[in-house]
């Protein structure tokens, strides 16, 4: 019999396989898909301290797809979506079936296994845009030919269903920060925690025969640092930290205040049931049908609410945070006014370790520095 547990983002009480059981604090990411241009250095940045080695070529624990038609694997999601059925919402309750509750008949969740050929294309769809642009179009929001792109790592989601479909329970969640692991001595290679989890960010290397995941890059996290695709990010465009309780937000922590605060950052496909703790920003030029399929219904609220950021100093200085150090910032505080305020960020102790302006200061070099004897500015 399966356990019964709430899950806050779909508002509900909803089937897992095993009791609820929420970790001390949970490793959490947010990321602006407004600000991203997919220059992959996120990936590459993962690439290189994690799947460099021998069995992993294909293997991509960070990826940016293009979306509509990006998919690493190929077709992720839309296969689960279509398989799922309609996804209803009453307001902010989603009443139809998570994946655990839509499952077969001796299955523990409703997934599917991606054929070898599937992982083959991390790039599908780069940069392709959701219908053909018609000839003398002109530029108007919200884009009638349109593409955002969407970054994807594990979610180190709060009931994952790759823990709950492994029989041989090699996969645990940490109770100090939520982090989702993989015991690679335990494993066996069997892959159901690659069909169960509907992201497919379980990926199994055949050179060892087993299965292997984000590691949510523990051991910089361990030591209050950031993970490499948010230290290397060149758009700033991602913040990693710790999320308190849905039920227990705190006002000054970073991630809180995007997710629980203001709700401005969601979760990608939360009617899947499993709780992803990776949480977007929705862009703000995509039909809403869309986005509120990927994101859920507060996506309407968010993409309304980025548009006036500049109305709201916290949010501003939390946004100008992004990327401006390697350390985690457990908490914020903004001073002064949008002209001439910045925002401080501080480690778990209450030291200061970043401070950025609000308004970045623009310098106009002068055309010739006379100091060096040359020109700064093009002068053809």
């Amino acid at each position: 019999m399966k356990n019964k547990v709430y899950n806050w983002q779909i508002k509900r009480k909803m089937e897992y396989k095993y009791p609820e059981a929420r970790p001390q604090k949970q490793a959490a990411w947010v990321f602006d898909t407004n600000k991203c241009i997919a220059c992959q250095t996120c990936t590459l940045a993962c690439k290189n301290a994690w799947t460099s080695g021998k069995g992993q070529e294909s293997m991509w624990w960070n990826n940016v797809e293009t979306k509509p038609f990006g998919f690493y694997p190929l077709g992720y999601d839309v296969r689960l979506l279509e398989m799922l059925g309609p996804q209803k919402w009453d307001g902010d309750k989603y009443i139809g079936k998570t994946i655990f509750e839509a499952a077969p008949y001796g299955e523990e969740m409703l997934g599917w296994m991606p054929e070898e050929e599937d992982w083959a294309y991390p790039n599908m769809g780069e940069d392709e845009v959701n219908k053909q642009i018609p000839e003398k179009a002109n530029f108007t929001l919200p884009h009638l030919s349109w593409m955002f792109y969407l970054q994807r790592i594990c979610n180190h989601c709060t009931y994952p269903a790759c823990l709950a479909a492994c029989p041989r329970k090699s996969i645990y969640k940490r109770k100090e920060d939520g982090i989702v692991l993989l015991d690679q001595e335990r494993c066996r290679g069997y892959q159901e925690c690659v069909a169960g989890c509907p992201y497919k960010k379980s990926m199994f290397r055949a050179f060892t025969g087993k299965s292997e995941k984000c590691i949510s890059c523990y051991p910089a996290a361990e030591n209050d640092y950031q993970t490499q695709c948010v230290i290397n990010c060149i758009g700033r465009i991602r913040l990693f930290g710790f999320k308190s309780n849905y039920d227990k937000p705190i006002e000054n922590n970073p991630i809180d205040y995007f997710v629980h605060i203001k709700k401005i950052a969601l979760p990608l496909y939360p009617q899947f049931g499993t709780e992803p703790n990776v949480y977007y920003i929705p862009p703000i030029h995509v039909p809403k049908e869309y986005t509120r399929q990927l994101f859920g219904p507060g996506a309407d609220a968010a993409v309304e609410l980025y548009k006036k950021a500049k109305e709201d100093k916290n949010l501003v200085g939390l946004l100008m945070l992004f990327g401006a150090t390697d350390k985690i910032i457990h908490s914020f505080k903004v001073e002064g006014d949008m002209l001439d305020g910045h925002c401080i960020g501080y480690d778990g102790e209450g030291k200061e370790i970043v401070r950025v302006p609000l308004k970045e200061h623009v310098i106009i070099r002068k055309e010739y520095d006379e100091k060096q004897d040359v020109y700064r500015a093009s002068v053809t």
